[in-house]
């Protein structure tokens, strides 16, 4: 006998229950919350962020970069830092820093959190501070400011040659440094080589006409990105060998040179069948880099990663209510939502992200296949396929159930607040700019008039509940 239900796809399909879901008296478990309850409780559309997770996530890369570096005897040390990008909220950070974990800063703003951050006792000075992206003579002069405050493990990363011209006037005393190297991108994509970095074949020249007879700057840290992040393929592979390469070349003429930062994070599970072997791409990873080091007889760096999207994405969940279903034709039937996608997961609309799609509960109803529809009125408001199939199975509703159908999205807790300007905040806390409002008066002349200025660091701040 054929079986229809949704529960029984789903368990023919995956190895479920698993981490993270599972269901009790017909209803969806996420990481041992019963998510009826707090959609009895509060209603829907309701977001949802299981802190825990994030604590897991850590120790997990934790455990497995230590694992690694036992198991073959690499005498460098492994440090954790977290993207703040990925979710700036003060929950968030708070507990972050909870786990014993260094920072990663991406824009003017974020020093400003920083500060927060001190204040309220989460960090003190001696925190390692990694600050990334493209300076303006506001980010670099804040970057400054906390080092000239004491703060000693802040280390500002060079994206170009002229950024150090910032350091060297504004810096008082010394401090430690690093370089981003310009990775190539993937054959595919629309430009070949990184907007963000400086040339790798420039870097060892760099150093000896600016950094290494400067008394004021020592170089510590040498730094590559790879967007895709870290996974098992040649283009990775590829890239990661000539970071360490080059780290290798650079570490013969410069003594201070301890650290290497591979950049890129680990991806997360955005389907139940998601299959990512951690434990070998750590061991990989390690493994590489004391052999390179080893041949060019030079000793091991220091490890540093940088993980955002893993440390807080499957952290997060979102729930709707199915408020009706339209069959517009004789094949698509829609199922309508109490918010928009758009709006609550943008990375779905604008580069077709996917995460883990679940209903809350009728698993014992049987299935079909459906489109869903935001609520706004744009046309690209909807999602209808899953990372292992073109197409979304849902269970068919029964117009006589009163019960409405809930749908969970999970694993949404990175970039999505940020990207959709939630309350007001901005991806990398950009502020939004300053508005001017162009009309003509009476006598027929060009009037300007300034409508809002630009957004400031307590605005945003107060908003991510700092």
């Amino acid at each position: 006998m054929i079986k229809n239900r949704y529960f029984d796809l789903i368990d023919q399909t995956f190895y479920f229950p698993q981490e993270g879901f599972d269901i009790e008296e017909g209803n969806l478990i996420f990481n041992g919350v019963p998510l009826r309850y707090l959609i009895d409780k509060y209603g829907t559309p309701l977001k949802l962020t299981y802190l825990p997770k994030i604590g897991m996530q850590i120790k997990k890369a934790k455990n497995l970069f230590n694992k690694a570096r036992k198991a073959i005897g690499y005498k460098g040390k492994y440090h954790y830092c977290y993207c703040t990008k990925s979710s700036h909220f003060s929950y968030v950070l708070k507990e972050v820093l909870r786990h014993g974990v260094e920072l990663e800063t991406s824009s003017s703003f974020d020093i400003d959190l920083v500060k927060k951050l001190y204040q309220n006792k989460w960090i003190d000075k001696k925190v390692i501070i990694l600050n990334n992206g493209f300076k303006t003579a506001g980010y670099a002069t804040k970057i400054c400011g906390l080092i000239n405050d004491g703060f000693k493990g802040v280390l500002p990363i060079l994206d170009n040659k002229q950024e150090l011209e910032y350091y060297q006037e504004q810096v008082k005393g010394k401090c430690s440094i690093g370089i981003r190297v310009a990775t190539d991108e993937e054959p595919n994509f629309e430009f070949y080589t990184s907007r963000l970095g400086i040339n790798g074949r420039d870097v060892v020249e760099f150093y000896k006409e600016k950094l290494k007879n400067n008394g004021k700057f020592s170089l510590k840290m040498l730094h590559f990105f790879v967007d895709t992040g870290i996974k098992d393929s040649i283009y990775y592979w590829g890239e990661l060998k000539k970071a360490v390469k080059l780290y290798c070349q650079l570490k013969k003429v410069c003594s201070t040179l301890t650290a290497l930062n591979i950049g890129g994070g680990m991806p997360i599970r955005n389907s139940l069948g998601s299959e990512f072997d951690y434990n070998y791409m750590v061991q990989e990873i390690v493994t590489l880099i004391l052999n390179a080091c080893q041949e060019e007889g030079i000793p091991e760096p220091d490890i540093f990663t940088e993980f955002g999207k893993y440390t807080v994405g499957e952290s997060g969940a979102l729930i709707f209510s199915v408020l009706d279903q339209k069959q517009q034709n004789d094949a698509e039937v829609w199922y309508m939502i109490d918010n928009s996608l758009i709006n609550t997961i943008p990375d779905s609309w604008s580069i077709g992200e996917r995460f883990i799609l679940l209903p809350v509960n009728k698993w014992q109803n049987e299935y079909r296949r459906v489109n869903i529809g935001g609520l706004s009125c744009d046309n690209s408001d909807y999602y209808n396929s899953e990372i292992h199939e073109s197409q979304v199975y849902l269970p068919i509703i029964d117009k006589n159930d009163k019960e409405p159908l809930y749908l969970g999205f999970f694993h949404t807790g990175a970039y999505q607040d940020a990207l959709s300007g939630y309350g007001g905040i901005k991806h990398c806390l950009i502020p939004a700019p300053k508005h001017v409002l162009i009309y003509k008066d009476s006598k027929g002349n060009i009037v300007d008039k300034l409508y809002r200025e630009e957004q400031k660091p307590e605005e945003m701040l107060n908003i991510l509940g700092y």
